[in-house]
């Protein structure tokens, strides 16, 4: 005859062994249910190849390491350094002069990316649509 035997209390434990793969399920679930945004970056519209420009038809915007932007029309030896905010005001008054006018944006390799970021957003709002974007040497 078998003696069967009672225990007296409960032995409690949590099972771990699944752990892991709940753990791996919860990862899987947000790694799917998540939204990331996209960049958006410049709205830009590259031509295909070069065009011929007369260079009175160019508003050179250089920007500068200290934050300002240096302004010359065309071939002028004639330039003026001006704060960022100006510059949408700077090329509606060309451009209603000279309707084909080009905005050149140069940037110095010290300046910021802010600030030329900052330029192109001033004359996307003054409605400029032909832009040229360079770098200048050191």
């Amino acid at each position: 005859m078998a003696l069967i035997t009672r225990r007296s209390q409960p032995h409690g434990s949590i099972p771990t062994s699944s752990m892991a793969d709940v753990a791996f399920l919860l990862l899987v679930f947000f790694l799917v249910t998540t939204v990331f945004p996209k960049d958006r970056g410049l709205a830009l519209v590259l031509p295909d190849g070069e065009t011929p420009v007369s260079r009175g038809n160019v508003l050179h915007l250089l920007v500068r390491p200290v934050g300002l932007v240096e302004v010359r029309l065309g071939e002028s030896a004639n330039s003026q350094l001006v704060d960022t905010e100006a510059v949408d005001e700077i090329w509606r008054r060309a451009v209603a002069v000279n309707p084909f006018l080009i905005a050149a944006v140069k940037t110095s390799p010290e300046a910021s990316y802010g600030r030329t970021i900052d330029v192109l957003d001033r004359l996307q709002a003054a409605g400029a649509r032909r832009i040229s974007l360079q770098a200048l040497p050191n």
